[in-house]
């Protein structure tokens, strides 16, 4: 009797240990309807990231669990995916961070480059730094995946941006000479959910002609993205600084646009003064979704869904010298 009751113990703990491990490795799914309204996926991914992952310090079991979550959900959508380790050393400690490489096929072989960086710091639980970023790469990622855009796509979630750009500036060094010649453009994704205004940068020169075509589809789109008005002579017109995932492969002479929410019109002029009313969100306490949420109603959604919109059609009639009305 003892020994049935030991043995219907451990099938009814191991069914139950199984179940669990099951429940933590499967793919989070979303009701398909959701990748046909704008923006409301990147709502999604950015509540989980911020709930169930919460803040995702560099280096970190949480910055793995976010990346787990990123490659899940192209795995879910049918990419090809890549995880690509890289290890740095900082104040004499050696860590571990990871970036998420997802491989779309366009009409032509050329590639462009679409990043958000995942991890976040230690304070608040990087809701708009920069969960808003993944979640829009996601949305778009998923509303493309059936479309044949002219450029094949390289959708890439990077690790450790907030330790000195690690992921971003590893991939960078890691791209051979024909592949740096083979991309023809690198888009940024970086805050989007706070900030007073919406923006894109670009370039200096004739290398920002990704940020005039996004400005080009807002107009047409009606959407409200506009640019660095260059009110600091540090940062001229329609530029930006070097403090984000951009900035490894503009120094490699690939042309980018960086999509942000902030406002250069007040503090220093410099970009890092997100809102009036609050000054800096990012890094601080206050980047959560719930306090963004009560003190800026609706912003975050609108924020998704327009740079959610702009990032699909410039991607999807990328080069092309108009855009569908």
């Amino acid at each position: 009797m003892r020994n049935r009751i030991f043995i219907s113990l451990a099938m009814a703990l191991l069914l139950l240990f199984t179940a669990a491990g099951s429940v933590g490795a499967s793919t989070v799914t979303y009701d398909p309807s959701l990748a046909h309204k704008t923006g409301k996926m990147a709502y999604e991914h950015t509540k989980y990231l911020t709930y169930t992952v919460g803040a995702r310090v560099a280096g970190t079991a949480k910055e793995e669990e976010a990346r787990d979550y990123i490659e899940s959900q192209f795995q879910r959508m049918g990419y090809s995916t890549n995880v690509q380790p890289f290890s740095y050393t900082r104040s004499g400690r050696n860590y571990n961070s990871s970036n998420v490489v997802a491989y779309k096929k366009g009409k032509s072989s050329k590639e462009i480059i679409v990043g958000a960086h995942y991890d976040s710091v230690a304070a608040g639980k990087g809701s708009d730094d920069n969960a808003s970023g993944v979640g829009v790469m996601l949305e778009v990622a998923e509303v493309l995946k059936h479309i044949n855009t002219p450029y094949s796509i390289k959708f890439i979630a990077f690790g450790a941006e907030e330790v000195g750009l690690r992921g971003s500036n590893y991939y960078a060094s890691q791209m051979p000479a024909e592949e740096i010649e083979n991309t023809v453009g690198m888009i940024n994704l970086d805050s989007l959910a706070v900030g007073d205004n919406m923006y894109v940068y670009g370039s200096a020169g004739d290398k920002g002609f990704i940020r005039d075509q996004i400005l080009n589809i807002a107009a047409k789109k009606k959407l409200d993205i506009g640019t660095n008005p260059g009110l600091n002579p540090v940062y001229p017109a329609g530029t930006t600084g070097d403090w984000s995932d951009h900035a490894p492969f503009n120094r490699l002479g690939i042309p980018y646009a960086y999509f942000e929410a902030t406002n250069w019109e007040i503090g220093d002029m410099d970009g890092y003064t997100q809102t009036v009313k609050h000054g800096g969100v990012w890094h601080t306490q206050n980047d959560t979704l719930e306090f963004i949420e009560r003190e800026f109603p609706g912003r975050v959604e609108e924020h998704l869904e327009t740079f959610s919109q702009a990032l699909t059609e410039v991607l999807k009639f990328f080069g092309k010298t108009s855009t569908a009305k």
